[in-house]
């Protein structure tokens, strides 16, 4: 999607459908699911090491890239996810002002797999998603950043689930060289595009590469509708490379994106989830954005929250 608005707007377009499915895929089974670390004896009453980012497009966009970044680094995160940036100029500009702020930029946002999934059935659809995710893992390892996070597919009324499927694994698989190459891992998410509906599904999807150039991209917010966050966290396990943060409020007749805490996540059973899991990785939040106050605001939400300060 070009930006994170109409990403939302995406997602809630699409949130009427059946919820619910199989196993798509046959011949592989599933490897062991995660346990907690430790058996189970680590607590989260002690902060958690998970390093704060924050969404390149949370930042106000009237301001210039570099006061974007210092901005970030100024309310207290010290990570930024950016999105694919095909011109090179605009890239290496980016580079810079994260330079100068000393702020790492530890993730590509992906553009392209939702105008062209790479669960289509028409080829040329298909070739611009990979130049896209070609794309992203290029500025990934310009930037410095170790993962790239993609939608591996959209379900709809052209496209089955089990075409999704292999489909985008066939897909998929052809860019794991380039991955290599670079050292970028490509992170799956799971989103509202009726795909990878369940922590299980999203396991065996994972573990169906057998590489570890493919990995989770956990979205807290995106599974409370029909799931817990806290038992994808637990069944994904070391899965898990990279956790987007938000919150999900249900209301008597609507649903609505809310700030952290301000939904109905069980934040106290996510951090202990993490800290089960003994995850240490980025946690990108991906909220509207605003100004200085807010982020500010943002920041200590996640402290409190996730990390547990």
């Amino acid at each position: 999607m070009p930006n994170s608005t109409s990403r939302r707007e995406f997602m809630k377009a699409t949130l009427a459908g059946g919820i619910g499915a199989g196993f798509a895929s046959r011949g592989s089974a599933l490897a062991p699911l995660g346990k907690p670390a430790g058996g189970g004896g680590n607590s989260a009453a002690s902060p958690l090491p998970i390093k704060k980012a924050v969404l390149l497009g949370m930042l106000p966009k009237g301001l210039s890239y570099a006061d974007r970044f210092k901005l970030a680094r100024d309310v207290g995160f010290e990570a930024v996810e950016a999105y694919t940036t095909p011109d090179q100029r605009e890239a290496d500009e980016i580079k810079k002002a994260a330079d100068d702020a000393r702020v790492r930029i530890h993730s590509v946002m992906n553009q392209g797999h939702w105008e062209w999934p790479l669960s289509s059935s028409d080829p040329a659809v298909v070739e611009k998603s990979l130049n896209a995710m070609r794309t992203s893992l290029h500025n990934a390892r310009l930037w410095g950043a170790d993962t790239v996070l993609l939608v591996p597919g959209v379900v709809n009324p052209n496209t089955r689930y089990q075409d999704a499927w292999t489909r985008s694994q066939e897909q998929i698989r052809k860019l794991v060289p380039l991955a290599q190459e670079l050292g970028v891992v490509i992170a799956v998410e799971e989103v509202w595009n009726k795909f990878l509906l369940s922590p299980l599904e999203m396991a065996r999807y994972v573990d169906q590469f057998n590489s570890p150039w493919i990995k989770s991209y956990f979205d807290v917010g995106n599974v409370v509708l029909y799931g817990y966050p806290q038992d994808w966290i637990l069944t994904l396990s070391k899965r898990v490379v990279k956790v987007h943060l938000k919150d999900f409020k249900r209301k008597e007749d609507c649903y609505a994106w809310v700030n952290l805490g301000d939904g109905d996540i069980d934040w106290g059973a996510v951090r202990q989830a993490f800290a089960d899991i003994g995850y240490s990785g980025y946690a990108t939040t991906e909220l509207e954005g605003g100004d200085e106050a807010y982020l500010r605001d943002v920041s200590q939400r996640v402290d409190r929250l996730v990390l547990g300060r």
